[in-house]
């Protein structure tokens, strides 16, 4: 990789972070929706969205929702969304993007970090166990409509 740099999210960045959603996954999308979600959280304190740029293309994207958390005693951070395009994974993007994460939970006074995952995706899996997260729960979710 030549020129490889992670920064905070900006405006701009939405529609190559609203392609790697698609990538992530398998349902239909809506962009404007999506867009006012993405927004908010931009302008959020208890969000944080980071992107990883390869020869200054969007190839990777996280997110951090940081909240006060009675069972840590302080606050947790949790990671609602890590991909990398599909073409650059393998490269240590995904690494890399994990562990400006971690230093942006650190910064502001998280005690952990969590994240969920699908159940199929395995290689996933493998990656946040060889991060040193480990599987100490399930994840219960209920629509609401």
């Amino acid at each position: 990789m030549k020129d490889l740099q992670i920064r905070l999210c900006t405006d701009n960045d939405y529609a190559s972070v609203f392609e790697l959603l698609r990538q992530l996954w398998n349902k239909q999308l809506n962009y404007e929706m999506l867009q006012s979600v993405y927004n908010n959280a931009l302008k959020s304190d208890s969000q944080k969205l980071i992107v990883c740029l390869v020869d200054n293309k969007v190839t990777g994207f996280c997110s951090l929702t940081i909240k006060n958390n009675l069972w840590q005693a302080g606050n947790l951070g949790h990671i609602d969304e890590l991909i990398v395009d599909k073409n650059h994974r393998r490269q240590g993007i995904g690494r890399k993007l994990m562990d400006e994460i971690t230093k942006i939970a650190k910064e502001n006074n998280c005690k952990r970090i969590e994240l969920d995952s699908a159940f199929h995706r395995k290689e996933a899996h493998q990656f946040y166990e060889n991060s040193g997260y480990e599987n100490r729960a399930y994840l219960f979710s209920k629509a609401i409509t």
